[in-house]
């Protein structure tokens, strides 16, 4: 998709879907799916039918926190979005300017040494920039009482311009979302398994898909920039090393099979990532053989075309802005013609963008004889 391509204002999802109308679920979104150049429609309940057994969706299981809360610079109000906790205590933090309307604006500064008045006597110091890439988040030190405890009692969940109204922390949670043992959790919600439900899970594995948790805590995201992702806590457990590692297995062994009579062989299953932060927790944990490895700590990997990926088959994500870091990752699990052909047809048929809006499934292109879905399954 070419930076010259605007998303209409009117194409934001401004309010979760099941508030769109009576009888509404989280399930109730649109499903655009791309195998390579091939594009079809379809709801997102009919989800199982596009799956076969033997996939596996990797799902992060972060929680997401109510990561905004109001401060105090001297005399000006400044909202403050905490972003990651390091392993020293400090906090990665953005610190903007509220806007009057319930959302922020990037804000002009912020020199180190700088004291922010938190709610609850929590103090923080501004000490120094994230990362030489610029001056939006900064590694901050509190002090009083502790940042979580304040965040529960204080904090709302980080909300975006495009939105309609503020929304309790209950709407940005994934039916995947794991207390975490530190209490730590995602700045912004893990978005593309949020229209995931209960009854499309059991559904799901009665069709005999699998499962495969890891952990990404997401950090916040550039509203103004779309810069690159920095470097993010994860986890990849040994039981989901082995679920992958046993799909690639199957992969291989199917494909040293000879040819069946009617031209292909008989498919099998496939590691879909449900959301590039899926994508970033496994690869990170994945060997140059393409092996995964039980493994946890800081990942700084940016997925991009020429990095590739070297297990993830498939990718059930939101739709990204042309300026989206994001769009790098999708282009490294399909080809650049098929997400411009495939954004392309969510602007004709008026999907909705962002956290609350539609979603888009990228699988790998098949053969004429394999099994799927013709085009417009509503």
């Amino acid at each position: 998709m070419t930076p010259a391509v605007q998303v209409p204002e009117e194409l934001s999802a401004r309010v979760p879907v099941e508030q769109r109308g009576p009888g509404l679920d989280r399930d109730a979104v649109r499903l655009l799916v791309s195998r390579g150049a091939e594009v079809s429609h379809h709801a997102f309940v009919k989800l199982p039918r596009l799956l076969r057994a033997g996939d596996l969706l990797v799902v992060n299981t972060s929680p997401t926190l109510a990561a905004a809360v109001d401060g105090r610079i001297g005399h000006a109000r400044v909202v403050v979005h905490f972003s990651t906790r390091g392993d020293d205590g400090r906090w990665a933090v953005e610190l903007r300017d509220p806007d009057g309307q319930g959302t922020t604006r990037a804000r002009a500064g912020c020199p180190a040494g700088t004291e922010v008045r938190l709610p609850g006597g929590v103090l923080l110091v501004v000490e120094e920039p994230l990362s030489a890439r610029g001056e939006r988040l900064w590694w901050a030190r509190p002090s009083g009482a502790g940042v979580l405890g304040m965040l529960r009692e204080h904090g709302r969940p980080i909300r975006y311009s495009y939105t309609e109204r503020d929304q309790p922390l209950s709407v940005y949670q994934t039916v995947f979302a794991l207390p975490s043992a530190d209490g730590v959790g995602s700045a912004e919600m893990p978005s593309a398994a949020r229209p995931f439900t209960v009854r499309m899970v059991t559904e799901l594995v009665s069709r005999g898909v699998q499962f495969a948790p890891v952990t990404l805590h997401t950090g916040v995201a550039s509203a103004e920039a779309h810069e690159p992702p920095y470097p993010e806590r994860f986890a990849v457990s040994g039981a989901s090393a082995r679920l992958i590692n046993a799909v690639k297995a199957d992969q291989r062994r199917r494909e040293a099979l000879p040819w069946k009579d009617g031209g292909g062989r008989r498919a099998g299953g496939r590691v879909v990532a449900v959301g590039t932060t899926a994508v970033r927790a496994v690869e990170s944990a994945a060997g140059a053989d393409g092996v995964v490895h039980a493994r946890e700590g800081w990942t700084d990997l940016v997925v991009t075309p020429e990095h590739g990926v070297r297990v993830v088959d498939g990718l059930l994500t939101g739709l990204h802005e042309p300026e989206a870091s994001h769009l790098l990752m999708l282009e490294a699990v399909a080809e650049r013609a098929a997400i411009d052909r495939g954004y392309e047809e969510a602007l004709r048929g008026r999907y909705l963008w962002h956290e609350f809006g539609d979603v888009h499934l990228l699988l790998p292109a098949e053969g004429a004889h394999a099994e799927h879905c013709s085009s417009n399954c509503w």
